[in-house]
C-alpha cells in the first residue's frame, strides 16, 4: 500500500471544528497527518472533529485559544510542540463573515472582522514560522475569499480583512522562503448540508453549482504536497471570477 502523502507530518487547523476548518482537518488526517484541532468557543463540534479523525488513525488534540490575541496564540503553538514535538502545516482558517452597511459600520464591527480573519493569521503565522524554520521546511495556507479580489458593497470590512490576508500570503511567501511555503486558497460561496442553495450563485458561474467543503480541503491538500508553489492564490470558485 503507497504510503499516504501526509503521513508523518502535524498540521494544525484554526477554526476546525466547523464546516470548511472541519472539512480541512479531516481531510489533512485522511492523508496522513495528525493534527491540532483549534477552537474558540465550539468546543463540542472540535471533540466531534477528534473523534472523526481518531477513526482514521490518526493522533488529534482540541486546543481552545483565540488566534486574535497573541498570548493565546503562543500558548497554542506551546501546546502544538509539547503535544506532537513538530508542525508541519499551519492552515488559518478561523474568521468570521457577516454583512453590515458600509455607513452604519461601527468601530467594533470592524475591529471584529479585522482581528478574526486577519490579525489572527498574522499572529499564527509569526508563532509557526521559528517552528518550521528549525525543521528546514513548512507550509503556511491562508483562507481568504472572493472577498479579497472582488468589491462586495455590504461586506466592506471583510472584503478589506480579506485583502489583507491576500496580501500577507504574498509577503511571506518572499519573507520566509525557501524553507516555507506560503499560499492561499480563496473560496467562492461554499455550502453545507441544511443550508438553502444560493440560486443566483448557481445560475451564474460556469459550472452551475455553489462548493463544498471538501472542495477547499482538496486545494488545501494539494497546496500541502507541492514543492514549487509559493506566493499563489487559488480561487476555488466554480470559475466565478470570470464572470
Amino acid at each position: 500500500m503507497a504510503a499516504k502523502p501526509l503521513a508523518g507530518q502535524v498540521a494544525l487547523v484554526t477554526g476546525a471544528g466547523k464546516r470548511i476548518g472541519r472539512s480541512i482537518a479531516l481531510r489533512l488526517a485522511a492523508d496522513g497527518a495528525n493534527v491540532a484541532v483549534n477552537y474558540n468557543t465550539s468546543a463540542a463540534d472540535a471533540s466531534t472533529v477528534l473523534s472523526a479523525i481518531g477513526e482514521l488513525g490518526r493522533k488529534a488534540v482540541a486546543i481552545q485559544a483565540d488566534v486574535s490575541k497573541r498570548r493565546e496564540v503562543a500558548n497554542l503553538l506551546a501546546t502544538v510542540e509539547r503535544e506532537f514535538g513538530r508542525l508541519d502545516l499551519l492552515v488559518n482558517n478561523a474568521g468570521v463573515f457577516f454583512p453590515a452597511r458600509f455607513e452604519e459600520l461601527t468601530d467594533d464591527e470592524w475591529d471584529r472582522v479585522m482581528n478574526a480573519n486577519l490579525r489572527s493569521q498574522f499572529l499564527c503565522s509569526q508563532a509557526a514560522a521559528p517552528v518550521m524554520k528549525r525543521q528546514g521546511r513548512g507550509r503556511i495556507i491562508n483562507i481568504s475569499s472572493l472577498g479579497g479580489l472582488l468589491p462586495w458593497p455590504s461586506f466592506t470590512h471583510y472584503c478589506v480583512s480579506k485583502a489583507g490576508s491576500i496580501m500577507l500570503t504574498r509577503c511571506l511567501a518572499r519573507a520566509l522562503a525557501p524553507e516555507i511555503l506560503v499560499n492561499s486558497v480563496a473560496p467562492g460561496t461554499i455550502q453545507f448540508p441544511g443550508e438553502l442553495p444560493d440560486e443566483e450563485y448557481i445560475r451564474r458561474v460556469p459550472l452551475h453549482r455553489t462548493g463544498r467543503g471538501d472542495d477547499i480541503a482538496a486545494a488545501v491538500a494539494y497546496l500541502a504536497t507541492a514543492d514549487f508553489v509559493t506566493g499563489q492564490i487559488v480561487a476555488v470558485d466554480g470559475g466565478r471570477t470570470l464572470v
